[in-house]
């Protein structure tokens, strides 16, 4: 190069670099953070490996927990209504259940209705969701879809985007492969084709670890001749022992339908169920649940196992492209499962399995890598931290939520919650309607067990019932304590504390005549 060249090339390289810094600041990304929102369906704390329990030596999930020590873990992370297709509205629209009308497993979202990727999507973010959507009508506020219809398949999944879009069940296309590997590798390729001039919003939605439990082939040998630890209450067969007011959904069901289905196969129809065929001929009662169990359990953490895969493959994407430091990154379920605790599965109930969300966040600039948080953090704060995120100066008036951001970094305010309210109201006989409210240290539950004409709901009432458990001595609620003299003051002082929830939440039953009656004979 001549001398000349030397010199214009030392003269314009000044230039190009302060034009360089000038894009990369105009860029969102410089200081709005990417959000990448990873949920899965029922993926239980205990089945995580980072909450402690008899799974912790056995889960198969080292990208979770690779993210638990390189980010937050928040060990009290609840929703408010235990159910798939309302803690999903909630997550989105940042309100209890009967604020945006998503009670139970029947109601859709509405597109119209105000929801978060909406408003990150009018403030410059790139959104789009990909995998479990569940509330029926078109996703609202996402540049790009790619859905699972209603409950979606565990192989070749059928996936719907803008171009064959149908309501609830219908439309969409056939992909081969497991569903989680599907939806994992749409996910990146997403990512890949994005704008990279915006932050990005991408909810990346599992459909495991949802009944069947199913999981690819390769781990079809994961856990094989291995003994899984059983949870203390495994062997709880009754209501009886532990003063509850209701049986549950018992694991002798599941078993049953284990047995169904391998019936079904060999009849020559499709197996619903993995690892078929299965038998408790000459089994008794305990020999059966053991059995019906270890099955479950296994089953479960290879679902599991399968999502682990793929969070590992969207890390190593966002370390290869250099987005790692700028995104926010969060894996979260949409609720709780019982995984035999009480001698029940599926999820529903006020108790702590079915309550928590387990939730771990990574993001380097703010968050203290190994850190934990034990504040009181419900579903539809969700939205207000991802809205403080995106710079949103004033909250969006729809949400109830709280940004917990200042929580995540180690500053829990001084205002913060101590108490919560749940309400869950898709009623059956085994299962009862009902709200009630934990704080710190003790829940209070009314079961009040009505269906209220709500869709899907058993149209039989059961009789109501207060519970009540000290979460400190009986922390895995093995005994109603509600008529234990020693805790009377606190009840009646949570029952107080539960009226001011109820009405500061909007959740009355002012309209309904027959909670009215009850509310007046059983609330003292």
């Amino acid at each position: 190069m001549s001398m000349a060249g030397q010199r214009y090339q030392r003269a314009i390289l000044p230039l190009f670099l302060l034009w360089l810094s000038a894009c990369a600041g105009s860029q969102p990304e410089a200081s709005r953070p990417n959000i990448l929102f990873i949920m899965s369906d029922d993926h239980t704390s205990q089945a995580w490996g980072i909450y402690g329990g008899v799974l912790e030596a056995h889960a198969h999930t080292p990208n979770i927990r690779r993210l638990a020590d390189e980010g937050v873990v928040l060990g009290n992370a609840f929703c408010t209504n235990s159910i798939c297709t309302p803690s999903r509205a909630s997550i989105l629209t940042g309100q209890y259940s009967h604020r945006n009308g998503v009670y139970t497993l029947s109601e859709a979202l509405e597109p119209d209705s105000m929801n978060i990727a909406r408003v990150l999507q009018e403030n410059g973010y790139q959104t789009a969701v990909i995998g479990k959507w569940h509330l029926k009508k078109e996703p609202a506020g996402f540049d790009h879809y790619m859905v699972l219809p209603g409950q979606g398949r565990y192989h070749d999944p059928i996936l719907k985007t803008a171009d064959n879009w149908q309501d609830a069940n219908q439309g969409g296309q056939v992909y081969q492969g497991f569903s989680a590997d599907v939806v994992g590798d749409f996910s990146i390729e997403w990512l890949q084709a994005r704008d990279p001039m915006k932050p990005f919003f991408l909810m990346v939605h599992f459909k495991a670890t949802h009944e069947p439990f199913d999981y690819p082939q390769r781990y079809d040998t994961l856990y094989q001749g291995v003994e899984i630890p059983e949870p203390a209450s495994l062997y709880d067969f009754s209501p009886r022992t532990n003063g509850r007011s209701w049986e549950g959904q018992q694991l002798w069901r599941l078993g049953e339908r284990y047995v169904q289905d391998t019936e079904r196969v060999s009849s020559g129809q499709p197996p619903r169920y993995p690892g078929l065929p299965f038998s408790l001929d000459g089994l008794d009662s305990l020999q059966a649940r053991k059995k019906t169990y270890q099955k479950f359990v296994k089953d479960f953490m290879r679902s599991g196992a399968a999502i682990d895969d793929n969070i590992g493959k969207l890390l190593a994407y966002l370390d290869e492209a250099g987005l790692a430091e700028n995104t926010v990154v969060i894996y979260t379920a949409d609720q709780g499962y019982f995984l035999g605790e009480h001698g029940m599965f599926d999820k529903r109930m006020i108790y702590e399995e079915a309550l928590r969300m387990p939730y771990v966040m990574r993001y380097p600039p703010e968050v203290p890598a190994g850190s934990r948080n034990d504040d009181i953090i419900l579903n539809l704060d969700f939205p207000s931290l991802f809205a403080d995120y995106a710079g949103i100066e004033q909250q969006p008036d729809f949400l109830e939520g709280r940004s917990f951001r200042d929580n995540t970094r180690g500053h829990t305010p001084p205002d913060w919650r101590t108490r919560m309210y749940y309400r869950y109201w898709l009623h059956q006989t085994n299962r009862p309607a009902h709200f009630g409210m934990r704080n710190e240290r003790y829940k209070l539950a009314f079961f009040y067990g009505q269906p209220l004409g709500k869709p899907g709901a058993h149209s039989e009432p059961t009789a109501p019932a207060w519970e009540f458990y000290d979460l400190q001595a009986d922390p895995n609620e093995d005994r109603n304590a509600y008529d234990d003299p020693a805790y009377a003051e606190i009840i009646e002082a949570m029952k107080q504390e539960l009226r001011q929830l109820r009405s500061q939440t909007g959740d009355t039953d002012e309209g309904e005549a027959v909670m009215q009656q009850i509310l007046e004979e059983y609330w003292n």
